[in-house]
């Protein structure tokens, strides 16, 4: 049968293949597993090609000028905890509903109180739309559209197409963060931050005498793009992916109803530190987060000097694709990788066990700068829905199709209803 990750992957190297040897970059694509960015974190820690994000961003929105934000801005702290606790009241109890748009407006608004210091109504038409516009975008993002632009840009940039739709997406994505910028440059108290975009202008002003500053205009509005860009669709995709498990598997709901009974209870929300306390619902997110496997390609690194690996010269400047997938379906590492079981993060205690082979979040030196919030926001959303709601299916369990909607750079769940009953 036709397996289309499989397919991807070969006409990736292909594709880049095919672009070094036309000469239009030094560029020689590598798919490897990825134990080679910790025992070469140093050597692959540069920043990759990636023609469609490169055509999104230009460059800019980088990571260097916004991780240094995120911890200062509330990233741990309770304050940020009761927010995405709150915004997990989501689900409406009663007849069966599409989780899609409310998940998403949950983690948005997550992002939203971060890069604009407050949220949004669930009836706000214009966020809304916002979030319509980044669904859509990472659905196009793994159409077979933008698979050929990958390996072809030099071509595919010129012709028309689906391809094309991407970039009116993110020019509504970078108007509205552009009017959120104004509006903050207006009122800016630079003695009293109130979200990233404050710190950032403040950021700016000191370093305006720095020509080779990263903090400048351009890249304010495109970073904040980023943030939403990655911050929203990868968690509310994870959330949705398992929502849709506990409903086919109601057995595992049901222990983590047990659990969150018996440590939370019923008269308070969930807090990160209940993570340590919790071991069976800390394995099942993350056996969500494995067999989801919602990016199974990663981003593209870069190797930052010639280096040696496994027999083979990777000159400076390769681009290496290091397939996640792979391993959060490594057999070594999970029994059954196939099979959806929370047993693999458990321990014969029932204590909760690392694996070296999860690395949903990829690793080295440029693992995801978001990778503290989004574990946060999975557990506190996760957490909360469970505590108030028992997730039944329209349909048998045993019909549920966990067939993504798409497959390509992302894993897209597919779309279904769910029934949120009070517990």
């Amino acid at each position: 049968s036709w397996n289309p990750c499989l397919t991807l992957r070969l006409l990736l190297a292909l594709g880049w293949l095919a672009r070094w040897s036309w000469g239009e970059q030094p560029l020689l694509s590598w798919l490897l597993r990825l134990l080679s960015l910790v025992d070469h974190a140093e050597e692959f820690s540069g920043r990759g090609g990636m023609p469609t994000l490169d055509r999104i961003f230009h460059g800019y929105g980088e990571r260097e000028a916004a991780i240094a934000f995120l911890f200062n801005l509330g990233v741990g702290k309770r304050p940020l905890q009761e927010r995405i606790a709150e915004e997990a009241l989501f689900c409406p109890p009663g007849s069966p509903f599409d989780p899609s748009r409310p998940v998403s407006h949950a983690v948005g608004n997550v992002i939203s109180s971060i890069a604009f210091g407050d949220c949004f109504d669930y009836q706000d038409q214009t966020f809304l739309s916002l979030l319509d516009v980044i669904q859509s975008l990472f659905v196009e993002l793994s159409s077979r559209w933008m698979q050929l632009y990958e390996m072809f840009p030099g071509i595919m940039r010129f012709l028309p197409g689906p391809h094309n739709r991407m970039l009116q997406h993110v020019e509504v994505l970078h108007d509205f963060v552009t009017k959120r910028v104004q509006m903050n440059q207006k009122t800016l108290d630079p003695g009293c931050p109130r979200d990233y975009i404050d710190a950032f202008l403040i950021r700016m002003e000191e370093e305006k005498q720095n020509p080779q500053s990263e903090f400048h205009t351009k890249n304010l509005a495109l970073s904040v793009v980023h943030l939403f860009f990655g911050g929203t669709e990868m968690v509310s995709a994870t959330l949705r992916y398992g929502f849709l498990l506990l409903m086919k598997y109601p057995e595992v709901q049901e222990k983590v109803h047990q659990e969150i009974d018996g440590v939370i209870g019923r008269h308070r929300g969930p807090a990160a530190e209940d993570r340590s306390r919790m071991p069976y619902t800390y394995a099942v997110i993350h056996e969500i987060q494995r067999f989801s496997n919602i990016i199974p390609l990663g981003i593209p690194h870069a190797v930052i000097r010639d280096t040696q690996f496994r027999g083979y010269t990777l000159p400076k400047g390769t681009d290496i694709f290091c397939v996640l997938g792979s391993a959060l379906r490594d057999p070594r590492h999970f029994s059954d990788p196939e099979r959806f079981d929370p047993g693999n993060f458990l321990d014969e205690n029932g204590g909760f066990k690392k694996n070296h082979a999860f690395m949903a979040f990829s690793s080295g030196k440029r693992v995801c700068l978001g990778e503290g919030l989004a574990r946060m926001e999975l557990f506190l959303v996760f957490t909360s829905v469970l505590q108030r709601f028992t997730l039944q299916s329209p349909v048998d369990p045993q019909d549920i199709d966990l067939t993504p909607k798409a497959s390509g750079f992302w894993n897209i769940p597919p779309e279904y209803r769910v029934c949120a009953l009070p517990r």
